[in-house]
């Protein structure tokens, strides 16, 4: 049920292979292939078919390479594969990486390997020798293609610059990066620090004209120059040179070093603080740098933690925690005791590690303050215990209310057998019941402490003398007595 099509140059060929390129139109679909033998007479049936996608099969060709030969080191410049075609199968030639394998032109050569960029340098080379080589693109993680034809070229004597910086070299700690080179030079001379992202050599072509100055490091005069501006907070790959300028305009470029700021980095070493209470030790770690160093999360640090009882005759071999915040909590320690700690910043990621910090002393508690101390923390929290109960029980209480109704008569009589001593107030207490309410009994015992006799009543005459409030039954004091604690 396929439609098949007559492929264009591969019709009576005598020969086992033909080329069908100018039938593939699409390089990531399917096709079916099929052929079959034809004689005069006779023609054989058609050959089961065979499924290919293009861009799956294809071998990656061999690049194109221009070498030049220059102050006994080559450079090379190369072209990545199907340069010059219309249509290309490898679209992108920024996914192309390519191999150089190198070796001079002798009986006992020994080759020599080594990736390359679509324009670099080959340097170390021996002056006045021919060297031959060859040149392999490939895609990372996908296939190896073909190497190019074997290219010789003689390299030429290296004639050595005083001007040149020598001995170029990066520093670096806590994210803080230093260039340092060498001068030979002995008359004035000034220096520019150059610097390269390291993806735009993998862009064919002269990549001169895209190096930048590092800010602060333009026409100096001394040898090191601090360029940790450049390194964002997500560091990439970098090329630094120096290129000097003597005081009659002649100029020299260094060689040129790459860094990866996270392997090139050193950590330093962290700081802590220790405190003691009752039987733990507390170690607080401030992070190299200083805690504002932010630079350095990118490593996901963890912390090795030190201690050690600080005696001369105790042979006890220091212990170690690894924590991975900031914090550290050590127990079980012997009362009265000198006991040091430092800590060490790592990482597991980058397989880094910091010296140790500095170490920090100090004496635990002796078993007497201990004991005081457990007892204080106690007594202390079953005294906030009997306060909250006591708050609780004495400031809300609930009580039923009573309403209050003046009888003018009874109040008289009370108060003349009282001794013509005013009451605080001239209404009698009738029970009429009203609807639940909640008082506050301190406020109540204030105003009762206000119901007093004047001129020396003492509170035994005030308890029997307030039955005058009720009938004159002999219940009538436990009453009032019971009505009161009620209220």
């Amino acid at each position: 049920e396929m439609k098949w099509e007559e492929l264009a140059g591969c019709q009576n060929v005598t020969g086992t292979k033909c080329d069908f390129s100018s039938a593939i139109t699409e390089y990531d679909v399917e096709y079916h292939v099929r052929l079959r033998a034809e004689t005069r007479e006779d023609k054989s049936p058609w050959s089961s078919y065979f499924e290919m996608i293009p861009s799956e099969i294809a071998e990656i060709g061999p690049p194109e390479i221009e070498l030049h030969s220059t102050n006994g080191v080559i450079e090379i410049k190369v072209s990545p594969p199907e340069a010059n075609q219309a249509q290309k199968m490898w679209i992108d030639d920024l996914s192309f990486k390519y191999n150089l394998v190198i070796w001079e032109n002798s009986s006992n050569a020994e080759l020599r390997k080594q990736n390359i960029f679509p324009t670099d340098t080959i340097n170390d080379l021996a002056p006045e020798t021919t060297y031959c080589l060859k040149v392999q693109a490939y895609r990372p993680l996908e296939k190896e293609g073909l190497f190019g034809p074997i290219h010789c070229i003689k390299t030429t004597r290296k004639v050595k610059d005083l001007l040149c910086p020598t001995n170029v070299r990066v520093s670096a700690l806590n994210m803080k990066f230093h260039l340092h080179w060498n001068s030979q030079y002995k008359e004035n001379v000034r220096y520019t620090v150059q610097y390269l992202l390291a993806y735009l050599k993998n862009i064919p072509g002269d990549q001169s004209k895209k190096w930048l100055c590092v800010p602060r490091c333009e026409n100096i005069t001394n040898t090191k120059c601090n360029f940790t501006s450049i390194i964002p907070p997500a560091p990439g790959f970098y090329y630094l040179r120096v290129q000097a300028m003597s005081e009659y305009n002649r100029s020299c470029l260094s060689k040129e070093v790459k860094i990866d700021p996270l392997i090139t980095n050193e950590i330093g070493p962290p700081a802590v603080k220790v405190d003691v209470s009752d039987v733990l030790l507390h170690v607080q770690i401030s992070p190299p740098g200083g805690s504002e160093n932010e630079a350095l999360r990118d490593y996901g640090l963890s912390y090795r933690v030190l201690y050690w009882k600080n005696s001369s005759n105790n042979e006890e071999e220091a212990k170690m925690k690894v924590v991975k915040q900031r914090i550290a909590t050590v127990s079980d320690l012997t009362p009265s005791t000198l006991y040091c700690v430092k800590a060490q910043a790592f990482s597991e990621a980058y397989n880094k590690s910091s010296h140790f910090s500095k170490e920090e002393c100090i004496r635990t508690h002796g078993e007497g303050r201990r004991k005081l101390l457990r007892l204080c923390s106690l007594s202390t929290g079953q005294l906030i215990i009997v306060m909250t109960v006591f708050l609780i029980t004495q400031i809300f209480c609930c009580a039923k209310l009573h309403s209050v109704r003046y009888t003018p008569a009874i109040a008289e009589s009370q108060t003349s057998d009282l001794g013509g001593q005013p009451f605080g107030s001239p209404y009698l207490l009738t029970e009429e019941p009203t609807e639940n309410f909640c008082v506050i009994e301190s406020i109540i015992t204030e105003e009762a402490k206000q119901i007093d006799f004047k001129e020396g009543q003492h509170s035994k005459q005030s308890s029997r003398d307030s039955g005058n409030y009720s009938n004159d039954d002999d219940n009538s004091g436990s009453k009032v007595s019971e009505e009161k604690e009620i209220v």
